[in-house]
């Protein structure tokens, strides 16, 4: 007896055209797989139930909404039981903070936030130059954004 993958080839079609459109209907997704709607219906609620769609998101332009400077930020931290997630959480709660990733190597902790302007950048990094369990960052001004994409797509068998 075969086992199932983790992920098959229905899965892994099912879940690239939802993230190329989330709203497609269920009745367009059975049409273009060739695949019966309740099929389709079981699958992307068992995708759900499993935690691998996690939701459904409108993808945003952000300078159009006024966050026209993004910043990447490396935090190194004070050390401590819990730092991980006590630091990570107080990062997350920065407005314009739309990232919070605790690493491993020199830096503890990347931060992805946006701003309006430099005054607004200058107050959040403020927040953090005086933040008693911060050791150390490095600030990085995003000039151009070549690829802003989290989408994850899958190679189907027989593609190379």
């Amino acid at each position: 007896m075969k086992r199932r993958s983790f992920l098959d080839e229905i899965d892994k079609k099912i879940l690239n055209l939802l993230q190329e459109d989330c709203r497609r209907p269920i009745l367009e997704l059975s049409r273009e797989l060739a695949i019966s709607k309740s099929t389709i219906s079981y699958r992307i609620k068992r995708l759900e139930d499993e935690g691998i769609i996690e939701g459904y998101h409108a993808k945003i332009n952000a300078s159009k909404l006024g966050g026209d400077i993004q910043v990447i930020v490396q935090v190194r931290a004070k050390f401590g039981q819990g730092y991980a997630e006590s630091i990570g959480d107080s990062l997350a709660e920065i407005p314009g903070v739309w990232g919070v990733y605790f690493v491993y190597g020199e830096s503890d902790f990347i931060i992805m936030a946006r701003s309006k302007n430099r005054e607004e950048l200058f107050e959040k990094m403020n927040n953090l130059y005086n933040s008693n369990d911060i050791e150390r960052t490095t600030t990085f001004i995003v000039g151009k954004t070549i690829k802003d994409d989290q989408r994850m797509f899958f190679k189907m068998n027989n593609e190379k």
